[in-house]
């Protein structure tokens, strides 16, 4: 396809594609899909090599957030059943941060629901970034806290954090549509204050809730324009007890076509397939290891995720290898100037929307237990799961 040919130069030499180029590849067909795949596997190639970062997040704060962005499972007024609990200490935060990074994670994601930070809670989640580089020689640590006021970028980044994640979520002609608490450009002000404060800026979409193509494509073109270093792409879980609940909207053909279409807009930025691929991409998600070169590792915010395990084994059996602390994930021109990037907040807008994950134990989900198949087109609602273990818990973590 002459397209294809052209979005590949184009993403070779970091040029922006044409919003009509990218509406073409969300609007390419089933039979062209490996094509699609193929082509801009060569530009995650190119700029990344066959390298997969691995993230992992510990929630210090879940539920009882006063934000109603309808996606989330924290949000004020849902019903969901999640884990409520307050501030983790810092030493607890430093204990869950260490499964992960035993099991292969190189950046620790530290998030909590909420409008954003107090003061107060700058300095509390400073004490923790401390002690977690204190306690794991070598971890990039990433704050997802929410909407930031003026000097707290700088005294996160003081106390050590290497990157901070804020997402727009979807594009600004429709954001009333999902949130009303906050404004878009209330989304666009954090990321730019943390840019500014010398911190790897990271932020990405949710896709899933009902949006347009070219409401996908405004919103990855706005997020080229703010130039993060990690761009995660959510796929949304529609949780009951969430305005959301019903919105079954994606297939993995089409998740697959959304991140490709990620990848041609932001050739040289970690693109991180972050909260729903287990249940939207399902048995694709190797596939999808073409197109991103970062994911979660184990569980999400208040969702279950694919068994550690099964996340190594799906990375070795594609031909990818996880990224190693002494190798820099991003290309030298862009290495230069920052450390990488993170992504993970559902309600205050980080980016692993904390709603994904699969039933990796009692017999469910897409890690080859026995779950029965759905009806083709069928919600999956089987693939979702409460995270009742790791953070906030008693049980073992998911790393």
């Amino acid at each position: 396809m002459d397209l294809l040919n052209t979005l590949v130069d184009k993403g070779l030499r970091r040029e922006l594609p044409t919003r009509e180029e990218a509406l073409a590849v969300l609007a390419t067909s089933d039979d062209d899909l490996l094509d699609v795949v193929a082509a801009a596997g060569k530009v995650r190639r190119h700029w990344f090599g066959r390298r997969v970062k691995l993230n992992y997040l510990v929630n210090l704060k879940s539920g009882l957030c006063p934000e109603d962005c309808s996606y989330c499972s924290q949000r004020l007024g849902s019903t969901a059943g999640i884990l409520k609990y307050t501030w983790l200490k810092p030493d607890e935060a430093s204990h869950a941060a260490a499964a992960g990074l035993a099991g292969g994670a190189k950046r620790v994601c530290l998030v909590a629901s909420g409008r954003g930070p107090t003061d107060r809670d700058v300095d509390r989640v400073s004490e923790t970034i401390r002690t977690i580089k204190d306690q794991n020689e070598g971890v990039e640590v990433c704050a997802c806290l929410g909407l930031l006021s003026d000097g707290q970028a700088e005294r996160l980044r003081e106390a050590g954090a290497d990157a901070y994640n804020h997402n727009l979520n979807t594009s600004e002609s429709t954001y009333a549509d999902i949130t009303t608490t906050h404004t878009y450009a209330d989304r666009v002000d954090t990321v730019s204050k943390a840019h500014a404060a010398g911190l790897s800026a990271c932020s990405g979409l949710i896709a899933g809730m009902g949006e347009s193509d070219e409401d996908l494509v405004d919103v990855v073109y706005s997020l080229r324009e703010l130039d993060p270093d990690s761009v995660p792409v959510n796929f949304l879980i529609p949780v009951e007890g969430t305005p959301l609940a019903k919105e079954w909207n994606l297939t993995p053909q089409r998740c697959l076509r959304i991140l490709a279409m990620v990848r041609f807009v932001c050739p040289d930025v970690e693109v991180r397939i972050a909260g729903g691929r287990e249940v939207h991409l399902r048995t694709m998600q190797p596939l999808a290891l073409n197109l991103a070169n970062s994911i979660f590792l184990g569980d999400y915010l208040t969702t279950e995720g694919q068994a550690g395990k099964a996340d190594l084994e799906m990375i070795a059996d594609a031909g990818f290898e996880v990224e190693g602390t002494d190798q820099v994930t991003l290309p030298e021109h862009r290495a230069a100037t920052a450390g990488g990037g993170c992504g993970s907040h559902e309600s205050a807008g980080c980016g692993s929307h904390g709603s994904a994950g699969c039933r990796s134990h009692e017999g469910g989900g897409v890690c080859g237990t026995a779950a029965p198949a759905a009806p083709v087109g069928e919600p999956r609602t089987d693939l979702v799961a409460v995270r009742r273990r790791g953070a906030g818990t008693d049980l073992a973590p998911n790393a």
